[in-house]
């Protein structure tokens, strides 16, 4: 192996390294919020009504996470477009470590491709759908009964009690979720409505992956990524792994350099 190879692979593994152990530091700061949101808000559309919850032991209620998280965000997504779904959401840490299960995700057949970047609108009706229950219904409540104490146990009577709205809405995360053993990243690529508002506005962010003319289409850097992506395209989230993995050199980091016209990446 040469002393650049070595340099690249030593490289990639604190890149690596870095990036779970931010992950791991989202986790710990929003997971408890993630799960109350999932399993116990009693509000159709979770995390935009914290205020509002009577749930009074989620997280969401703590007012510099709330409101240090959706200002935050928008920050992150000019800064760094869709990297808040590779580098420090909960659910994209839970999602990637699933995928390390699926069989199918990352190298699949042409028309299997084609049918995942179909599928990839998905993450836009989800974000339709939010937007029209909580501006047109008015965000309802689809869980009545008010709770505190143990979390699973509350979750269970939230199952039993919730609306049928409630329900189907949980049930669908879920289900992307569990299909996350099957489909790597099957929620992040099809379903969160999230990842949809930013992969909206990650094409006029600051700093990004992105891929040269030097491209060839040997599809590397595919194989490499979480999501079955390449840079700068649909559901790329900035999470880097791709950066050594091209053996044309085609992929960089920062302010993409204007290339001259007549070649295509």
């Amino acid at each position: 192996m040469s002393e650049s190879a070595v340099t690249k692979t030593g490289l990639a593994g604190w890149r690596t390294l870095l990036r779970r152990g931010v992950q791991v530091l989202g986790a710990a700061v929003l997971g408890q919020w993630s799960l109350y949101g999932l399993l116990r808000c009693p509000f159709v559309v979770p995390f935009v009504s914290c205020q509002n919850c009577p749930v009074i032991t989620c997280y969401g209620r703590l007012m510099p996470l709330y409101w240090g998280y959706w200002l935050a965000l928008p920050v992150s997504a000019v800064l760094f477009g869709r990297a808040f779904c590779g580098w420090a959401c909960p659910g994209g840490l839970a999602v990637s470590l699933l995928g390390r299960f699926a069989p199918f995700g990352r190298s699949l057949r042409p028309r299997l491709a084609r049918l995942a970047r179909w599928a990839g609108a998905g993450k836009y009706l989800a974000l339709a759908g939010c937007l029209y229950v909580y501006y047109v219904l008015g965000q309802p409540r689809a869980d009545v009964p008010i709770r505190v104490g143990a979390f699973f146990e509350a979750a269970a009577l939230t199952f039993e009690h919730a609306s049928t709205f409630w329900l189907v809405r949980t049930a669908i995360a879920l289900g992307f979720l569990a299909l996350g053993l099957g489909v790597a990243a099957a929620w992040c690529r099809f379903a969160c409505p999230m990842g949809g508002a930013l992969e909206l506005v990650k094409g006029a962010s600051l700093f990004k992956v992105f891929k040269t003319s030097a491209c060839n289409g040997c599809g590397k850097c595919t194989n490499v990524c979480e999501m079955a992506t390449r840079p700068e395209e649909d559901n790329c989230t900035n999470c880097g792994d791709c950066l050594d993995a091209c053996p044309t050199d085609a992929i960089g980091f920062g302010r993409k350099p204007k290339e001259k016209q007549g070649k295509s990446a």
